[in-house]
Protein backbone atom coordinates (compact mmCIF):
# COMPACT_ATOMS: atom_id res chain seq x y z
CA UNK A 1 0.00 0.00 0.00
CA UNK A 2 1.82 3.17 -1.16
CA UNK A 3 1.75 6.55 0.95
CA UNK A 4 -0.98 8.44 -0.75
CA UNK A 5 -3.65 5.36 -0.10
CA UNK A 6 -2.58 5.13 3.00
CA UNK A 7 -3.29 8.81 4.84
CA UNK A 8 -6.31 8.63 2.23
CA UNK A 9 -7.35 5.46 4.63
CA UNK A 10 -6.35 7.08 7.98
CA UNK A 11 -8.18 10.61 7.19
CA UNK A 12 -11.33 8.20 6.60
CA UNK A 13 -10.54 6.19 9.46
CA UNK A 14 -10.41 9.30 11.44
CA UNK A 15 -14.10 10.63 10.10
CA UNK A 16 -16.19 7.73 11.24
CA UNK A 17 -14.25 7.44 14.40
CA UNK A 18 -15.02 11.50 14.74
CA UNK A 19 -18.83 10.35 14.12
CA UNK A 20 -19.03 7.70 15.78
CA UNK A 21 -17.77 9.50 18.93
CA UNK A 22 -20.59 12.60 18.56
CA UNK A 23 -23.15 9.52 17.76
CA UNK A 24 -22.15 7.54 20.74
CA UNK A 25 -22.73 10.84 22.80
CA UNK A 26 -25.86 11.70 22.13
CA UNK A 27 -26.62 7.88 22.74
CA UNK A 28 -25.49 8.46 26.39
CA UNK A 29 -27.28 11.44 26.22
CA UNK A 30 -30.40 10.26 25.18
CA UNK A 31 -30.59 7.28 28.00
CA UNK A 32 -33.38 8.55 30.76
CA UNK A 33 -31.85 10.07 33.92
CA UNK A 34 -32.76 8.38 37.21
CA UNK A 35 -33.52 10.49 40.27
CA UNK A 36 -30.91 9.94 42.79
CA UNK A 37 -31.00 11.13 46.26
CA UNK A 38 -28.99 13.73 47.97
CA UNK A 39 -25.65 11.53 49.43
CA UNK A 40 -23.68 12.37 52.28
CA UNK A 41 -20.17 12.52 51.83
CA UNK A 42 -17.13 13.80 54.00
CA UNK A 43 -14.75 16.38 52.81
CA UNK A 44 -10.86 16.12 53.80
CA UNK A 45 -11.54 18.04 56.93
CA UNK A 46 -13.65 15.14 58.28
CA UNK A 47 -16.92 17.81 57.83
CA UNK A 48 -20.05 16.45 55.89
CA UNK A 49 -20.51 17.57 52.23
CA UNK A 50 -23.89 17.01 50.71
CA UNK A 51 -24.23 16.18 46.75
CA UNK A 52 -26.34 19.11 46.31
CA UNK A 53 -23.32 21.07 47.97
CA UNK A 54 -21.16 19.86 45.36
CA UNK A 55 -23.18 22.05 42.39
CA UNK A 56 -21.91 24.92 43.98
CA UNK A 57 -23.46 27.45 41.89
CA UNK A 58 -24.13 25.03 38.78
CA UNK A 59 -26.79 22.71 37.72
CA UNK A 60 -24.42 20.24 36.07
CA UNK A 61 -22.38 18.51 38.08
CA UNK A 62 -19.32 16.06 36.61
CA UNK A 63 -17.89 13.07 39.43
CA UNK A 64 -15.27 11.05 38.98
CA UNK A 65 -15.50 7.74 40.65
CA UNK A 66 -11.63 6.75 41.85
CA UNK A 67 -10.85 3.83 42.75
CA UNK A 68 -8.62 5.08 46.18
CA UNK A 69 -4.81 5.82 46.56
CA UNK A 70 -4.02 2.25 45.87
CA UNK A 71 -4.73 2.49 42.21
CA UNK A 72 -2.19 3.95 39.97
CA UNK A 73 -4.05 4.04 36.91
CA UNK A 74 -6.91 6.21 38.92
CA UNK A 75 -4.10 8.22 40.08
CA UNK A 76 -2.79 9.15 36.52
CA UNK A 77 -6.35 10.07 35.16
CA UNK A 78 -7.09 12.40 38.78
CA UNK A 79 -3.51 14.19 37.91
CA UNK A 80 -4.95 14.58 34.69
CA UNK A 81 -7.79 16.17 35.23
CA UNK A 82 -6.02 18.73 37.68
CA UNK A 83 -4.15 20.84 35.16
CA UNK A 84 -7.74 20.92 33.30
CA UNK A 85 -9.84 21.70 36.42
CA UNK A 86 -10.04 25.86 35.69
CA UNK A 87 -11.21 25.12 32.42
CA UNK A 88 -13.82 22.41 33.11
CA UNK A 89 -15.03 24.51 36.21
CA UNK A 90 -15.93 27.27 33.83
CA UNK A 91 -18.72 24.59 32.55
CA UNK A 92 -19.89 22.75 34.94
CA UNK A 93 -19.07 21.66 38.96
CA UNK A 94 -16.55 18.66 39.09
CA UNK A 95 -15.59 16.75 42.35
CA UNK A 96 -13.62 13.87 42.75
CA UNK A 97 -14.92 10.92 44.96
CA UNK A 98 -13.19 8.35 46.15
CA UNK A 99 -13.58 5.16 49.05
CA UNK A 100 -10.37 6.37 51.02
CA UNK A 101 -10.84 7.54 54.46
CA UNK A 102 -11.27 11.58 54.21
CA UNK A 103 -7.79 12.13 56.27
CA UNK A 104 -6.35 9.57 54.18
CA UNK A 105 -7.54 11.20 50.93
CA UNK A 106 -6.57 14.80 52.25
CA UNK A 107 -2.65 13.71 52.27
CA UNK A 108 -3.08 11.91 49.32
CA UNK A 109 -4.78 15.06 47.09
CA UNK A 110 -1.97 17.18 48.79
CA UNK A 111 0.66 15.43 47.92
CA UNK A 112 -0.56 14.94 44.76
CA UNK A 113 -1.46 18.70 44.31
CA UNK A 114 -4.83 18.54 43.14
CA UNK A 115 -6.48 21.36 41.84
CA UNK A 116 -10.19 20.35 42.52
CA UNK A 117 -12.28 19.57 45.24
CA UNK A 118 -12.57 15.89 46.63
CA UNK A 119 -14.64 13.66 48.44
CA UNK A 120 -15.07 10.96 50.43
CA UNK A 121 -17.49 8.11 50.19
CA UNK A 122 -15.91 5.44 52.73
CA UNK A 123 -18.84 3.53 54.36
CA UNK A 124 -21.59 4.67 51.57
CA UNK A 125 -23.40 3.28 49.30
CA UNK A 126 -23.25 5.76 46.59
CA UNK A 127 -20.30 3.69 44.50
CA UNK A 128 -22.91 1.05 44.34
CA UNK A 129 -25.75 3.06 43.96
CA UNK A 130 -25.16 4.74 40.92
CA UNK A 131 -22.77 1.83 39.32
CA UNK A 132 -19.68 1.85 40.10
CA UNK A 133 -19.10 -0.54 42.67
CA UNK A 134 -20.31 -4.35 43.27
CA UNK A 135 -19.57 -5.02 46.70
CA UNK A 136 -16.16 -4.44 47.76
CA UNK A 137 -15.35 -4.11 43.60
CA UNK A 138 -14.87 -0.59 42.63
CA UNK A 139 -15.01 0.69 38.65
CA UNK A 140 -13.42 4.21 37.91
CA UNK A 141 -15.41 5.90 35.64
CA UNK A 142 -17.46 9.33 35.76
CA UNK A 143 -20.89 10.30 36.03
CA UNK A 144 -22.69 13.63 35.07
CA UNK A 145 -25.83 14.78 37.91
CA UNK A 146 -28.03 17.29 36.90
CA UNK A 147 -30.12 19.16 39.71
CA UNK A 148 -33.30 21.01 38.42
CA UNK A 149 -35.40 24.37 39.54
CA UNK A 150 -36.70 22.18 42.45
CA UNK A 151 -33.11 21.35 43.68
CA UNK A 152 -34.02 17.24 42.42
CA UNK A 153 -30.81 15.52 41.28
CA UNK A 154 -30.55 13.28 38.79
CA UNK A 155 -27.53 10.90 37.13
CA UNK A 156 -27.15 11.01 33.47
CA UNK A 157 -24.23 9.96 31.40
CA UNK A 158 -22.14 7.79 32.87
CA UNK A 159 -18.82 5.99 31.46
CA UNK A 160 -16.00 3.78 32.52
CA UNK A 161 -12.22 4.64 32.53
CA UNK A 162 -9.60 1.99 30.99
CA UNK A 163 -6.32 2.22 29.02
CA UNK A 164 -6.75 3.48 25.62
CA UNK A 165 -9.96 5.48 26.78
CA UNK A 166 -10.56 9.63 26.03
CA UNK A 167 -10.35 10.58 29.33
CA UNK A 168 -6.42 10.27 30.09
CA UNK A 169 -4.60 11.91 27.20
CA UNK A 170 -1.68 10.07 27.80
CA UNK A 171 -2.98 6.97 25.70
CA UNK A 172 -3.71 8.74 22.85
CA UNK A 173 -0.36 10.29 22.94
CA UNK A 174 1.13 6.81 23.40
CA UNK A 175 -0.59 5.23 20.60
CA UNK A 176 0.90 7.30 17.99
CA UNK A 177 4.68 5.90 19.34
CA UNK A 178 5.65 2.93 17.25
CA UNK A 179 6.02 0.95 20.84
CA UNK A 180 2.35 1.82 21.54
CA UNK A 181 1.10 2.23 24.94
CA UNK A 182 0.48 -1.50 26.07
CA UNK A 183 3.67 -1.64 27.82
CA UNK A 184 2.96 1.30 30.11
CA UNK A 185 2.62 0.48 33.87
CA UNK A 186 1.72 4.02 35.61
CA UNK A 187 3.50 4.67 38.49
CA UNK A 188 3.05 7.16 42.08
CA UNK A 189 6.23 8.62 41.79
CA UNK A 190 6.75 12.42 41.68
CA UNK A 191 10.14 13.11 42.06
CA UNK A 192 12.93 10.88 40.74
CA UNK A 193 15.60 12.68 42.34
CA UNK A 194 14.42 11.88 46.13
CA UNK A 195 11.60 10.95 47.93
CA UNK A 196 9.88 13.94 48.98
CA UNK A 197 7.07 15.16 47.63
CA UNK A 198 6.00 18.74 47.95
CA UNK A 199 2.13 19.49 48.67
CA UNK A 200 0.21 21.82 47.25
CA UNK A 201 -0.14 23.36 51.56
CA UNK A 202 1.68 26.14 52.40
CA UNK A 203 1.79 28.51 55.79
CA UNK A 204 2.48 31.73 56.12
CA UNK A 205 2.64 33.84 59.45
CA UNK A 206 1.39 37.16 59.05
CA UNK A 207 1.30 40.40 61.26
CA UNK A 208 -2.34 42.49 61.49
CA UNK A 209 -4.46 39.21 60.78
CA UNK A 210 -7.45 40.97 59.53
CA UNK A 211 -6.05 43.34 57.25
CA UNK A 212 -3.77 40.41 55.72
CA UNK A 213 -6.99 38.41 55.47
CA UNK A 214 -8.79 41.37 53.63
CA UNK A 215 -6.01 41.94 51.43
CA UNK A 216 -5.35 38.11 50.24
CA UNK A 217 -8.81 38.22 49.28
CA UNK A 218 -9.92 41.70 47.95
CA UNK A 219 -6.51 42.25 46.09
CA UNK A 220 -5.01 38.80 45.90
CA UNK A 221 -8.34 37.07 44.64
CA UNK A 222 -8.35 34.15 47.29
CA UNK A 223 -10.84 32.39 48.25
CA UNK A 224 -11.69 31.59 52.52
CA UNK A 225 -12.66 27.84 53.08
CA UNK A 226 -12.41 27.63 56.45
CA UNK A 227 -11.46 29.22 59.60
CA UNK A 228 -9.52 27.78 63.12
CA UNK A 229 -9.52 29.79 65.68
CA UNK A 230 -6.29 31.83 64.57
CA UNK A 231 -5.59 30.50 61.50
CA UNK A 232 -7.93 31.13 58.18
CA UNK A 233 -7.37 28.30 54.93
CA UNK A 234 -7.34 30.37 51.62
CA UNK A 235 -6.77 29.08 48.53
CA UNK A 236 -6.07 30.30 44.90
CA UNK A 237 -5.37 28.68 42.18
CA UNK A 238 -5.77 25.09 43.74
CA UNK A 239 -2.51 25.97 46.23
CA UNK A 240 -3.92 25.62 49.72
CA UNK A 241 -2.61 29.09 52.12
CA UNK A 242 -2.99 28.84 55.89
CA UNK A 243 -2.82 32.13 56.95
CA UNK A 244 -1.85 32.61 60.65
CA UNK A 245 -1.65 35.36 63.19
CA UNK A 246 1.79 35.14 64.39
CA UNK A 247 2.20 35.50 68.12
CA UNK A 248 4.03 38.56 69.77
CA UNK A 249 7.65 36.30 69.88
CA UNK A 250 7.42 35.39 66.23
CA UNK A 251 8.41 37.48 63.41
CA UNK A 252 6.25 37.87 60.73
CA UNK A 253 6.33 36.81 57.60
CA UNK A 254 7.92 33.41 57.55
CA UNK A 255 7.02 30.77 55.43
CA UNK A 256 6.25 27.11 55.70
CA UNK A 257 5.86 24.87 53.11
CA UNK A 258 4.87 21.03 53.19
CA UNK A 259 6.47 17.73 51.76
CA UNK A 260 5.74 14.31 52.02
CA UNK A 261 7.29 11.09 52.37
CA UNK A 262 7.12 7.35 52.14
CA UNK A 263 9.65 6.13 54.09
CA UNK A 264 9.31 8.59 56.89
CA UNK A 265 11.96 7.40 59.69
CA UNK A 266 14.76 6.92 56.64
CA UNK A 267 13.95 10.48 55.36
CA UNK A 268 14.01 12.28 58.81
CA UNK A 269 17.37 10.17 59.24
CA UNK A 270 18.71 11.68 55.84
CA UNK A 271 17.54 15.52 57.07
CA UNK A 272 18.85 15.50 60.35
CA UNK A 273 22.25 14.09 58.61
CA UNK A 274 22.45 17.08 56.55
CA UNK A 275 22.07 19.47 59.35
CA UNK A 276 18.45 20.29 59.62
CA UNK A 277 16.43 20.54 63.64
CA UNK A 278 13.06 19.52 64.06
CA UNK A 279 11.24 22.85 65.65
CA UNK A 280 8.23 21.19 66.51
CA UNK A 281 6.32 17.53 66.77
CA UNK A 282 2.75 17.45 66.10
CA UNK A 283 3.66 12.82 66.03
CA UNK A 284 6.16 10.63 65.40
CA UNK A 285 5.28 10.68 61.59
CA UNK A 286 4.68 14.62 61.36
CA UNK A 287 7.02 17.25 62.53
CA UNK A 288 8.35 20.69 61.70
CA UNK A 289 11.90 20.95 60.00
CA UNK A 290 13.94 23.92 59.46
CA UNK A 291 17.33 23.27 57.64
CA UNK A 292 20.23 25.06 57.32
CA UNK A 293 19.75 27.91 55.24
CA UNK A 294 16.37 29.37 56.25
CA UNK A 295 13.78 26.80 53.87
CA UNK A 296 11.06 25.55 57.15
CA UNK A 297 8.42 22.86 56.05
CA UNK A 298 6.47 20.59 57.39
CA UNK A 299 7.50 17.08 56.95
CA UNK A 300 4.74 14.14 57.36
CA UNK A 301 4.29 10.59 56.35
CA UNK A 302 2.53 10.01 52.68
CA UNK A 303 1.88 7.33 50.28
CA UNK A 304 3.76 4.33 50.85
Amino acid sequence: MNTVDLEQQIEQLEAEIHEKKIKLAQMRKAKAERPVQNYAFLNPDGDTVYLSDLFCDKNELIVIHNMGKACSYCTMWADGFSSLYHHIARKAAFVLESPDEPSVLGDFAAERRWTFPVVSSHSQTFKEDVGFAKGKQYMPGVSVFRRDQEGRIFQGATAPFGPGDDYCIVWPLFDLLPSGYEDYRPTKDLNDRAPFRLTHNIAVQVQDYEKALAFYQNIIGMAQDRVIANESRLSLGGTNFYIEKAAEQVEPGQVFFELSVSDYQEAKMKLIEAGCKITKVFHEKSEMFQDPYGLKFHLFQGTK
